[in-house]
């Protein structure tokens, strides 16, 4: 890919018209690397390089550029000198298993959240992310460098809408302030659990046509809510915890 190309993989239009994203700095693309030796189409990347890492060794195809050419690419004030241009996944490449967990986020703003979400979602394993329409793009540079690599291993689904939802899972459930506690053994049961938006959670609209049993996570109630990514990392412990 020519560097004017990789320039543009900042603004989401263009990674979605180009079917790129950027990976920058060692540890990112380490994990790429973990990532590869398991999953044919992470072997798709290119590498571009400073002379700083030089010498390290890849199966990508490397290009060699100057200090001053990455920091034009570079999404951080101090550039680590290495970066990878990947392929986004396909729907193919990830179909989803029978015995998979869905965690559904409608209209997620914060790319930290996100992150934070789908590094939850790689440690425990098992479970696919849906984003909803008007969702803060995963592929985003943030959210991959808050993901930790995590973004590698999780299923992600983009511009997913509430009511697509109803053929895909007959058991659906939501975190709300006046539902069951998540400790109840049907809580394990569903097959999609929603999370809604930072502010406004999941619209009642839709609560409704999927008929999705409600849970709450119980707290001293001396703040109004939880933050999102706290909710879903309370949730998925607990429903692994139940498993176990």
């Amino acid at each position: 890919m020519k560097l004017d190309e990789v320039k543009k993989l900042h603004q989401k239009k263009y990674r979605q018209s180009l079917g790129y994203f950027l990976v920058e700095g060692e540890h990112l693309v380490l994990e790429l690397e973990k990532a590869a030796a398991g999953n044919p189409h992470w072997q798709q990347a290119e590498l571009f390089v400073t002379s700083a890492y030089e010498s390290w060794v890849s199966p990508w195809p490397r290009h060699l550029i100057s200090d001053r050419q990455m920091a034009q690419l570079s999404d951080t004030k101090t550039p680590q000198g290495i970066l990878a241009v990947v392929p986004m996944p396909t729907a193919a490449a990830e179909a989803s298993e029978a015995s998979e967990k869905a965690i559904y986020l409608h209209e997620v703003q914060d790319p930290g959240n996100l992150g934070t979400i789908l590094r939850t979602l790689a440690w425990f394993g098992g479970m696919r992310c849906l984003l909803s329409p008007g969702s803060v793009d995963p592929y985003n540079p943030k959210v991959v460098r808050a993901s930790m690599g995590a973004i590698f291993h999780v299923p992600v689904e983009t511009e997913v809408s509430p009511d697509s939802l109803v053929s895909r899972y007959q058991r659906t459930a939501c975190l709300d302030m006046g539902g069951d506690p998540i400790s109840v053994s049907s809580f394990t049961d569903h097959d999609c659990y929603l999370f809604g938006n930072e502010a406004r959670g999941v619209p009642s609209e839709a609560l409704s046509v999927l008929n999705a049993h409600r849970y709450t996570i119980p707290g001293a109630a001396v703040v109004e809510s939880l933050n999102l990514a706290s909710a879903v990392n309370m949730a998925v412990y607990e429903l692994h915890r139940s498993d176990s």
